[in-house]
This record gives structure tokens, C-alpha cells and sequence, in this order.
């Protein structure tokens, strides 16, 4: 880096004002190059620096897709969120509660009976029947990975 600054100092040196500080022009120089490298580097991914693994299930390029949806992966999100909202919607009070409470608010058992002024076990039994309810009315949403894997 440093020599590419002094390069670059050297192509734009009618730049540089004599009599000011040239040792902060080429520190800017240089912060200006590292910032641009950062970013280039951020942006893009080499195929050198992605490891590929034999045995791994999924190779990195799948998992950066994953990581990186196009419109219809947008969009397909933007449904499913959509799906899930009317199924919570559909359930009763006592079971939305605890979902929201403990799956999607990310409280303990503990917390979320505290509020609920109810015992443990009963946020346990109302969380597993919501869950199962949310199941059934998400079924054609949700991909099975077991099933997935056997048809392979």
C-alpha cells in the first residue's frame, strides 16, 4: 500500500502545494487507497478465496446465493413473512401470546410465565400446540429437509 501511495503521489504531484504538509497529503493519499481496496474487496468475492470443501454438503458459492437474494428471493421472503403473519393472526390469544413472547421476543420460559402470570409448564404446552398449529398451517411453505434428503 504504501508503495502504491507513493506511485500515486508521484502521478498527481502538481497536486501538492509546496510549503504544506505533504507527510498528511500522502497519509490521505494512502487512506484513500486502503478505503477504495476495502471496498472493492468487500464488494467482491475472488474464486481464490473461496474454499471449497469435498465433503461439505453445500459449496460456498450456494451459501453466498443464500446470502445474497435476487428480487424473487426478496420477494419470496417478503411472502412467507406475509404467510406467517396471517397463521399468527389465525391462532388464539393464549398461544399467540407465548409464540410472541418466546420464540419471536426471544424471553425465557421463566419470563414469558412471569408475564403471563401463569406456570412454566403452561407456556411450555401452549408453545408446543402453537407450534404445531403454525406447522399445519404452514405446511406447504415450510421444506422438509428430511424428506428432501431422502428424494436425493
Amino acid at each position: 500500500m504504501v508503495q502504491e501511495t507513493y506511485a500515486r503521489a508521484l502521478g498527481a504531484y502538481k497536486q501538492f502545494t509546496p510549503g504544506t504538509n505533504m507527510k498528511a497529503w500522502l497519509t490521505r493519499i494512502l487512506y484513500n487507497f486502503f478505503y477504495d481496496h476495502y471496498a472493492d474487496k468487500k464488494r467482491w468475492h475472488s474464486v481464490e478465496d473461496i474454499p471449497f470443501y469435498e465433503n461439505e454438503r453445500e459449496s460456498q458459492w450456494e451459501i453466498t446465493a443464500n446470502n445474497n437474494p435476487g428480487p424473487e428471493g426478496h420477494f419470496l421472503k417478503s411472502e412467507l413473512q406475509t404467510q406467517i403473519t396471517e397463521a399468527l393472526k389465525q391462532l388464539p390469544e393464549k398461544f399467540r401470546v407465548a409464540i410472541l413472547l418466546v420464540d419471536i421476543g426471544d424471553l425465557s420460559y421463566a419470563e414469558a410465565a412471569e408475564i403471563l402470570c401463569c406456570p412454566v409448564g403452561t407456556i411450555r404446552s401452549r408453545l408446543s400446540r402453537s407450534r404445531r398449529l403454525l406447522y399445519t398451517q404452514l405446511k406447504d411453505y415450510v421444506i422438509d429437509e428430511n424428506k428432501g434428503d431422502a428424494e436425493k
